[in-house]
């Protein structure tokens, strides 16, 4: 599977050609909001999503059938900045099932910028 390929799918909200990428019977976990999704609701979550998306692949992982792919999501105005890991279970080179964890970027909390510990990655 070509995960850059699948990831600018996935930003560019593309219903038709998403669905190329999964299995039919796929099973789609959101873990940080307790969801669990068909490939339909998926589909229909991640594509009528509202806004224009960009984003970057921070990392790859690749073991047998999965493929754990960390990413920076944001819109195209960037008024927000998200972070999403996946780990992508294959068969016959399609997605069977995916776990995502999304997050919502921001600044350290004040409790540990009292402390001075940490410094910035970006």
């Amino acid at each position: 599977m070509d995960i850059n390929r699948f990831f600018k799918t996935v930003l560019s909200q593309n219903a038709e050609d998403l669905m190329k990428y999964f299995q039919r019977n796929a099973v789609i976990k959101w873990h940080c909001t307790n969801e669990v999704f068909t490939l339909d609701e998926y589909i229909k979550a991640n594509c009528e999503y509202p806004g224009n998306w960009n984003g970057e692949i921070e990392r790859i992982e690749e073991n047998a059938n999965t493929i754990i792919l960390a990413c920076r999501v944001f819109p195209r105005d960037n008024s927000e900045s998200f972070h999403v890991v996946s780990f992508i279970h294959l068969k016959d080179d399609l997605i069977i099932e995916m776990d995502e964890y999304w997050s919502d970027d921001g600044l350290a909390p004040e409790w540990r910028k009292k402390m001075k510990i940490g410094k910035r990655i970006r």
